[in-house]
């Protein structure tokens, strides 16, 4: 039994390294090619821990193989156009114009149900409202509705925006991401600070800290038995001054003991 145990870790752990390694491509996004390879391996991966008797190397040996098949094959298509649509195909156009090509349907064995359904996941609810449909060689299908249809954009309203950027979630479940940090230019103490000022004492006692660029999201933890309803806090920094400076502002107030409702530029509003 105990070897059977080390068996079973050993080929898991090659094979989750071997997948790491062909990439991060989610399954649905797959090329057929490599779709295969990844069948093959959990084919060969259970064969040594399920079966004692099989050598432990009769399973890993092959596993290796077909990664480095795999390596090969996808570095020389990135090399060669024509062995990359060999292995991978090419894009096909179901809608062209509004018109749905059927002769390429029906030579993709595409039928109308595959059609609506896909658009359907594209929120597409009806053919009249599509211009071009590419479907993909990994299987997802591409939609491009016509211009009617499309919501004007900020450019064509003639509206000036800025850029945004990704959410940070600098605290989860009481840690703290000293990498979230960092993107976020912001300290430890100044996180700490308005966490504080958001009522919350303790890092510990914060459910989740998220920093937007112009505001702190911040939720606490339910203590054991509580009831009712959880509340969210919103920190806003304002758009002329950075998450150091509320932090060093907040931590002057602070020391001040000044309790209540902060500046407009630190307001903290709750809702459900």
């Amino acid at each position: 039994m105990p070897t059977l145990f080390i068996r079973t870790i050993l080929v898991f752990s090659l094979m989750f390294a071997v997948l790491r390694l062909m990439g991060k491509r989610q399954i649905s996004e797959m090329q057929p090619f490599d779709f295969a390879v990844t069948l093959l391996i959990a084919n060969l991966a259970s064969i040594p821990m399920s079966e004692p008797a099989v050598p432990l190397f009769y399973g890993l040996v092959p596993i290796i193989g077909l990664f480095i098949v795999q390596r090969l094959v996808s570095y020389a298509s990135l090399k060669s156009e024509k062995l990359r649509k060999l292995i991978c195909g090419h894009p096909l156009l179901i809608i062209e114009k509004g018109v749905v090509n059927e002769s390429v349907m029906r030579a993709a064995r595409y039928s109308l149900t595959d059609l609506t359904e896909q658009l359907r996941l594209k929120d597409v609810f009806s053919l009249s409202q599509v211009e071009y449909a590419i479907l993909e060689t990994n299987g997802s299908l591409s939609v491009l509705v016509k211009s009617a249809e499309q919501p004007p954009t900020c450019a064509q309203l003639k509206v000036e925006t800025q850029a945004g950027s990704p959410a940070l979630l600098l605290a989860a479940d009481g840690s703290v991401d000293e990498f979230a940090l960092a993107r976020a230019g912001m300290s430890r103490e100044t996180l700490e600070l308005l966490v504080k000022k958001a009522g919350i004492e303790r890092m510990e006692d914060c459910l989740f800290a998220v920093w937007n660029g112009g505001a702190l999201h911040i939720q606490k933890k339910r203590a054991k038995g509580a009831q009712g309803r959880e509340e969210a806090l919103f920190i806003d920094t304002g758009a002329g001054r950075s998450a150091e400076e509320d932090g060093r502002r907040a931590g002057k107030e602070g020391k001040k003991g000044k309790k209540g409702k902060a500046g407009k530029a630190g307001e903290i509003g709750k809702s459900g």
